[in-house]
């Protein structure tokens, strides 16, 4: 008796639905019964992976690059042929902006955790004081319980002191998160630092060992560069994967409005008021859309209720010669305590070489805060005013950009505030109970770097693939 095929779809064609789809394609070609369709709402896949191209410019509008440590990308790369195209980052000094002026981020700082004592004593960044506050936490005992979640600046200011977090972590984990430390969850973000203060009683002493725990591979990875991105852009990547993609599985411009489940069958309805049905359904869609989505089920309000912030990207190529990098290093980020309307800025011509011809520097500046993004609101002329204004209070610019890019993200970034991965595990409870053949995945489940996202969505297609 022949089985019956098994018809599974992937809503949403960001990195984490691209990696479903190319999963679910290798699967047939090894001889699973099924077929997929991937749906896009939008005339192009890739989500917040956007490169501009232009004039020898390879600008990013999203994310730039990913984690080398983080190896599923750099096998997917593999799998769709491109790995070749593969680049590390140039490494060189970063630095924090407190008021017009650029402090080197101290030597041996993890996430602004210092694990050197020398360069901490040293630094200019921070007080006496305020060094001395963060010297507590060799003495200071371990105050969290084993499965307690609270704010990473609950924990930090606890630990370190506020003077270490707002100038050197904060400044440095809203880089990856965009987020207010005082809610975002330890739990759901960094584990490990909890793990680590646990273990060795203070956070400092715990970084220390697990940094000398890797030894040579630290410098090495410093050395090479702690990041990768692709030759032509992060775009190039999508654009391969989507070529290992069968052709009339992929649906792009195809806006879903419900989820339902009917007859032991879930079924999609189209904005044209057609319907497909599907036996599993693999939903990487931002929260709030999600929820959206599964409107007519009770257990996803925490979906919608998440808080976003919103950030915009500005890219300015300028004639190398017009502009004056102070420090030899790749750029900075700005101290929470900072009069600025930029929350850091990229060096890009100097992190990544082969983004800008020869001759041209390029300039990638970051605005919007969690609770202030009024100015991703204007126009793009008033942001790239704005950001010339901070930028010429710490480098000398000559005269006008050649040309800029503006990226806005309006409610972009999801929030992983305290909480969040019991919500999340409750959600998954009741989809098990309840709508068994949904899988929900993507930046606002469990992780939003693009590893984190394949990963994700690799994992949907192995829980169906074993039922």
């Amino acid at each position: 008796m022949e089985t019956k095929t098994r018809r599974i779809a992937v809503i949403g064609g960001g990195i984490t639905g691209l990696a479903a789809a190319r999963k679910l394609e290798r699967a047939k070609e090894q001889g699973f019964n099924l077929e997929y369709d991937l749906y896009e709402k939008s005339s192009q896949l890739g989500g917040k992976i956007q490169t501009e191209r232009k004039n020898g410019f390879v600008i990013e509008r999203g994310p730039d690059s990913y984690l080398a440590r983080k190896e599923s990308m750099t096998r997917l790369a593999k799998d769709v042929g491109i790995e070749d195209d593969l680049l590390p980052n140039d490494t060189g000094q970063a630095f924090v902006l407190k008021g017009d002026r650029l402090y080197p981020i101290p030597g041996g700082a993890i996430m602004g955790i210092p694990t050197e004592i020398k360069p901490f004593i040293y630094t200019q960044l921070l007080s006496p004081l305020g060094k001395l506050r963060a010297a507590t936490d060799f003495v200071y005992p371990s105050f969290t319980a084993k499965d307690e979640d609270i704010s990473l600046g609950h924990f930090f200011r606890r630990r370190l002191g506020n003077e270490v977090v707002d100038n050197l972590i904060e400044p440095l984990l809203s880089g990856i998160y965009a987020g207010n430390l005082d809610k975002l969850s330890l739990k759901a973000t960094f584990p490990q630092f909890q793990q680590v203060e646990q273990k060795h009683g203070s956070l400092i002493r715990g970084m220390k060992a697990s940094r000398a725990k890797q030894g040579p591979k630290v410098e090495k990875t410093k050395s090479k560069g702690m990041f990768l991105t692709f030759r032509n852009g992060l775009q190039s990547f999508v654009e391969a994967i989507e070529s290992k993609l069968e052709a009339g599985s992929v649906h792009k411009n195809s806006h879903i409005t419900k989820i339902y489940k009917q007859d032991n069958q879930l079924h999609l309805l189209f904005k044209d008021g057609s319907i497909q049905t599907y036996d599993d359904v693999i939903v990487t869609t931002p929260p709030k859309i999600t929820a959206a989505l599964l409107v007519d089920y009770p257990y996803f309000s925490y979906l919608n209720d998440m808080e976003t912030t919103t950030v915009a990207t500005v890219a300015m190529a300028y004639k190398e010669d017009r502009i004056t990098i102070p420090h030899d290093g790749t750029g900075f980020v700005v101290s929470k305590k900072s009069n600025h309307a930029i929350t850091a800025c990229t060096w890009t011509h100097k992190k990544w070489k082969h983004s800008t011809p020869p001759g041209y520097g390029l300039l990638r500046a970051y605005v919007g805060r969690p609770g202030d993004s009024a100015i991703v609101s204007r126009s793009d002329e008033e942001i790239v005013k704005a950001v010339l204004y901070d930028l010429r209070q710490v480098m000398e610019i000559e005269g006008d950009p050649e040309f800029f890019v503006v990226t806005r993200w309006q409610e972009a970034m999801p929030q992983y505030n305290v909480g969040h991965t019991f919500k999340i595990s409750k959600i998954k409870e009741d989809l098990a109970r309840n709508l068994p053949g949904i899988h929900l995945a993507g930046g606002g489940i469990e992780g939003i770097g693009l590893p984190d996202c394949i990963d994700q969505g690799e994992a949907a297609v192995e829980r169906i693939l074993k039922k």
